[in-house]
């Protein structure tokens, strides 16, 4: 018996068990796959890696733009591209796995793990029980039962990150964040890319005017998007797969090469045999969870993607942080307390914290707005990206700030800004009369709030 099993090495597991270990516990943490989980393996690092690789042809092809002369045409090595994604991502693993193992009172198990009771779980032939259960298990790429799905080859965020080689036509169906990170990566390293969305328009949980700029920054490169794709299917053709778009209008369907699917997460909690302990999860599959990241079962907590908390490393470090706080330091944290806040990475990204203005205008708060493009933010237009555009919301009676969104340079550091004031809730004056430096993305924030007008 141990104070506490941890299952899942991702981003929470880890440091909750560096708290309990020094608080005195003992404690088993079980990993059946690769340490590090969705960030380190098949997310952030490896996936932030190659867009990195990516943004460097693509400023390279760009570089008489700026002056810079360079002999014949840019060429990818794609395989030497996979090599350097493989080395961040590994070094990252092993520093993970380096660090469990070195902990005092802690010990590493991998294996599959599965429920028995309430405070039991067998990894292979070893039964462990403990008082306290923590599930830090993430999710995965969901494959949607759609028609032709099992007959062809196909990618996901995870597999895709195996290629050495740059696919000849990249079909991307979903155009949502993972989607179409991954089509202006393979558009900059030479991919023919079309992406197929089923929606009306790219990353539909944004406002219009913000998936439109993506959706023009993306074309913009080449990038050929096919929205209100009505009738996706998959069959194989000699060329590679086709994929069915539109019964209606338009070119009915497009042949690739490869094909991604990216059209959500699925979490994994299937194969847990968590009817054994009697905890509940939602029809997706999701562990249902109080503001504290407990379970309906008493002893036993569930952190990270799994719980449909939140879908990212931030939020499923901060998971670990309020498990933490209220269990050993009288802190009571809330997941409700969290602002929403994320970064899709295209180049330049978009960052998002707070409120849609849709999501302003629903609630019938009286809101400001202030926008601005970035063809008039200065840093922008020094550094030849000035595409994309910034907006602040505010309430205007509480004086609030409700949301902001930055396209553009810098704009997934420069949105911090915005965060750390939303926390501090601090009234939008207080970012107003802020004097900061000269020239950055970020000294353009009190000049929007100085220009406030109301949101329609």
């Amino acid at each position: 018996m141990v104070d506490a099993i941890i299952i899942g090495a991702g981003q929470a597991g880890p440091p909750l068990a560096e708290r309990l270990t020094a608080a005195g516990m003992s404690v088993a943490v079980v990993e059946r796959k690769l340490f590090g989980g969705t960030c380190v393996n098949t997310g952030c690092t490896p996936t932030k890696t190659l867009i990195a690789s990516a943004r460097v042809a693509q400023m390279a092809r760009r570089a008489a733009e700026y002056g810079v002369v360079l002999d014949g045409p840019v060429r990818i090595d794609m395989a030497r591209v996979k090599a350097r994604k493989d080395e961040v991502s590994g070094r990252s693993r092993q520093n993970v796995e380096r660090w469990l193992r070195g902990m005092p009172n802690c010990r590493v198990l991998q294996g599959h793990a599965r429920f028995e009771s309430p405070g039991s779980v067998r990894v292979g032939d070893e039964l462990l029980t403990a008082e306290r259960i923590f599930l830090n298990v993430g999710a995965r790429a969901a494959i949607p039962d759609m028609p032709g799905v099992r007959d062809v080859e196909l990618l996901t965020s995870g597999t895709i990150l195996d290629l050495d080689h740059v696919p000849r036509h990249l079909v991307v169906v979903g155009g949502s964040y993972i989607g179409l990170e991954f089509a202006q990566m393979y558009r900059r390293f030479g991919a023919e890319v079309t992406v197929v969305e089923k929606g009306e328009r790219l990353i539909g949980r944004e406002d219009p005017d913000v998936s439109d700029a993506i959706r023009e920054l993306l074309e913009k490169e080449g990038v050929t998007v096919r929205l209100s794709a009505n009738c996706i299917r998959f069959a194989r053709h000699a060329d590679g797969v086709e994929v069915g778009v539109n019964c209606t209008s338009g070119t009915p369907s497009v042949v690739g090469s490869h094909v991604l699917l990216a059209v959500g997460r699925t979490p994994n909690t299937d194969d847990l045999c968590l009817d054994r302990a009697g905890v509940v999860t939602d029809s997706r599959g999701f562990i249902t969870v109080d503001d504290t990241l407990r379970t309906n079962v008493p002893g036993i907590w569930a952190m990270g993607d799994c719980n449909g908390r939140g879908a990212f490393t931030h939020t499923a470090y901060n998971d670990f942080e309020i498990v933490a706080a209220n269990l050993l330091d009288g802190d009571p944290r809330s997941v409700d307390d969290r602002i929403q806040a994320y970064a899709l990475y295209t180049d330049p990204p978009l960052a998002r914290v707070g409120m849609t203005d849709e999501a302003v205008r629903r609630s019938g708060r009286r809101a400001l707005v202030g926008q601005r493009a970035m063809t008039r933010v200065g840093r922008a237009v020094e550094k030849g990206e000035a595409q994309g555009f910034m907006r602040i919301v505010v309430d205007a009676d509480s004086q609030e700030i409700l949301g902001a969104a930055i396209i553009g340079p810098g704009g997934d550091e420069a949105i911090h800004g915005v965060l750390d004031m939303m926390y501090a809730k601090a009234p939008y004056p207080t970012l107003q009369r802020a004097v900061h430096i000269h020239p950055t993305v970020a000294e353009l924030l009190p000049t929007l709030l100085g220009e406030l007008k109301p949101l329609e």
